[in-house]
């Protein structure tokens, strides 16, 4: 049996879907064989960017399903907390997705999930409303919840040519997991999915997967070029490179106290949509989005650090140093 529940608004500037999970991460560091103390919470890649946008001011939406668990009700009730247009689908024959990450050493974070047969691997094209994303002006979808299962792909591809059809413009953040797919089936997925989007973002491992046989910088070009697209090259704590066209526009990070990484790419995306829609330059957009990723490192969480706009603007007071190139 399967219901719909939402905190619904008429519209959002920017509508994203995918699974996300109840999140059991260790206080301490050290291995789960020995540590004592768990903290409970949340994560998923889209709802990641979907709270980071609202804090940034901009409506977001995010589809998702969840089990008829305690765990569901965590998930759906933290995300309607964050102001998000929650449409949330209950699934009563399958359990709500669990992660769980570990520090095994205070430089090193490890996340086992345990999704399969979960409700949010179970989304389906079914569950996308009417009118839910031709209202948007943005559709943000990853690589994750393509990879995650036959029917959370068609449910993306599904979306995707929706928001083409309507004219929205589509946002995708390769993410790929080997743990969902080797490369030889997640490639072409992904290279689908690139190909049809108006922003790509990924890492250099990710855009070489998506345009093999280049490197990073290669493949990112080429991924511009060929469809007159947005291809933003994520390099961690080294900043950002963006692709348009024939123009290469940098922006360096930030040197800061990280605790946490998991989610910064997301807390990226985030920003750079963000900015994007505020009408900000390109370069303006890249500066955002690594604030917002730095700052998200600063704290434990996958978005509970995702910063509001006051939070940036003290972050740049603060004077961070960039990273020297």
């Amino acid at each position: 049996m399967r219901a719909s529940l939402g905190s619904e608004r008429p519209s959002n500037r920017v509508v994203t879907l995918g699974e996300t999970m109840a999140l059991v991460r260790t206080r301490e560091i050290g291995s789960l064989r020995h540590v004592t103390e768990l903290a409970l919470g949340i994560g998923g890649a889209e709802s990641n960017v979907a709270i980071g946008l609202q804090r940034l001011g901009i409506d977001a939406g995010w589809l998702g399903c969840v089990g008829d668990d305690a765990l569901g009700e965590r998930v759906a009730r933290e995300l309607r907390a964050e102001a998000l247009d929650v449409r949330c689908v209950v699934d009563s024959a399958a359990p709500t997705g669990l992660m769980v990450k570990e520090r095994s050493t205070s430089a090193s974070t490890s996340v086992l999930y345990y999704r399969s047969g979960s409700a949010g691997s179970r989304l389906s094209p079914a569950d996308i409303p009417s009118g839910w994303i031709e209202d948007a002006e943005v559709l943000h979808v990853s690589g994750i919840t393509a990879l995650v299962s036959e029917s959370a792909r068609a449910c993306v591809s599904e979306a995707v040519d929706r928001a083409r059809a309507a004219g929205v413009r589509i946002s995708f953040d390769i993410n790929y997991r080997s743990a969902l797919a080797d490369t030889d089936v997640a490639g072409s997925i992904l290279r689908w999915l690139a190909d049809r989007a108006d922003f790509v973002f990924g890492g250099a491992d990710e855009m070489q997967l998506v345009r093999p046989g280049l490197n990073a910088s290669e493949a990112a070009r080429a991924i511009a070029r060929e469809g007159r697209r947005e291809v933003i090259l994520k390099r961690g704590a080294e900043g950002a490179t963006v692709f348009i066209d024939d123009s290469v526009i940098e922006a360096p990070g930030f040197i800061v106290e990280a605790v946490d990484t998991v989610g910064a790419g997301d807390a990226f995306v985030a920003g750079y949509l963000s900015a994007m829609l505020d009408g900000l330059s390109v370069s303006e957009r890249l500066q955002r989005a690594n604030a917002c990723g730095a700052l998200l490192c600063m704290s434990y969480g996958d978005w509970e650090g995702s910063p509001r706009r006051a939070d940036i603007e003290r972050f740049r007071d603060a004077a961070a140093d960039p990273v020297t190139r």
